[in-house]
């Protein structure tokens, strides 16, 4: 578990890495159209907006986005990365700066950060004449097909029904009785939202299991460990399991247990390769893989795409528009097959099959 406390280490140092690393990006948007209007003169300024690179999730997802761009015969440097660092006020300057140096001509991959941020965002990228496909974070009642071709595409995935799995498997673990705990992400955030929820709808049917308190971590690894120490402060032996919004914040959970001199089930989300390995391990109980190199390489293809005129988002049926992406529940029983097939290699994928791998048009139902 030494890679945790390095985990805790890197966050620390986080904000001011990510504020140059984003000065850079900015600052390079200009020179990444030179390589593109190059290569051909319909072709965007391509960036990428998200949280952090640090963060294995992140990472993927930009990793993916790097290989949609070699696919096109670009250098991996045409990407420009937004870093926000959680901070939807700086996610939205950032992206009208990008708007505003590449004069509209930009195709966007975005995560809003919150549900709130996405209609600014999205009503920038329409009024500057460019593309944007977002995933994760919007209003329910806002779609991409109320903005012609300009909203692209939203993906999202199906986390009420993925968390309630991990959180039945936390429930059996402990015998169907016991006091739990939950560290969730940002409270805005509709995946924080959803995994939350999904833990909710399991406990329904383990009424001899108390969640005794659920509290925000915002998706950071040193939060959730001073969460999780006030948790152990508080309740002590009472708890039986913890539940995690993501994998991240487990490491945080599991750091503090150690120093508490416990081990409890801990079940998280988002399958990066570190979960993957405290699974492997017997560290951690289960995670929820949503295959984020996919995930980001197609969010920026459908957006460059969309951009040159490969398709009309506007001829799409909505299917098209807002769609689920894949997710796979990670166990010990499966965790070694998983590790080979998404870790130890990476799946070939054809960045122009857009909606293979989609899972059915989103439904709002589901957030109840």
């Amino acid at each position: 578990m030494a890679f945790i406390q390095t985990f805790i280490e890197q966050e620390t140092a986080r904000r001011r890495d990510v504020l140059l690393a984003a000065a850079c990006g900015l600052a390079s948007a200009g020179a990444a159209m030179a390589p593109l209007a190059a290569g051909a003169q319909a072709r965007p300024a391509l960036a990428w907006s998200y949280r952090a690179r640090n963060n294995p999730y992140w990472h993927a997802i930009v990793s993916g986005a790097e290989s949609f761009l070699e696919s096109m015969g670009m250098p991996k440097s045409g990407l420009v990365h937004l870093l926000n660092n959680g901070s939807s006020e700086k996610s939205l300057a950032d992206i009208k700066s990008f708007l505003a140096k590449t004069a509209g001509k930009a195709a966007i991959a975005c995560d809003a950060n919150d549900a709130p941020n996405c209609r600014p965002i999205v009503e920038s990228v329409h009024k500057a004449g460019a593309h944007v496909a977002t995933i994760w974070n919007k209003p329910d009642d806002m779609h991409p097909w109320d903005f012609g071709n300009h909203w692209v595409s939203h993906m999202t995935w199906s986390d009420v029904q993925s968390a309630e799995q991990t959180a039945r498997i936390l429930c059996r673990a402990i015998g169907g009785k016991g006091a739990i705990v939950g560290v969730g992400g940002i409270a805005s955030n509709n995946p924080a939202i959803e995994r939350r929820a999904g833990l909710m709808k399991a406990l329904k049917d383990f009424p001899g299991i108390e969640l005794v308190d659920y509290q925000p971590a915002d998706w950071s690894t040193q939060k959730a460990n001073q969460v999780m120490q006030g948790f152990l402060t508080r309740f002590g032996p009472r708890i039986s399991g913890v539940f995690c919004a993501n994998d991240s914040m487990a490491y945080g959970v599991l750091e503090a247990l150690k120093a508490d001199g416990r081990k409890l089930p801990v079940v998280a989300y988002d399958g990066n390769p570190q979960a993957i390995e405290l699974i492997l391990k017997g560290e951690l109980l289960a995670t929820c893989f949503t295959n984020p190199y996919w995930g980001g390489g197609i969010t920026a293809a459908l957006a460059c795409h969309a951009a040159i005129g490969s398709f009309k988002p506007s001829q799409e049926p909505r299917a098209h528009r807002e769609f689920y992406g894949p997710s796979i529940v990670v166990t010990q029983q499966d965790a070694a097959e998983f590790k080979k097939k998404y870790i130890t290699g990476t799946p070939a994928y054809d960045w122009k099959d857009f909606w293979g791998s989609s899972r059915g048009q989103i439904q709002y139902a589901a957030r109840s």
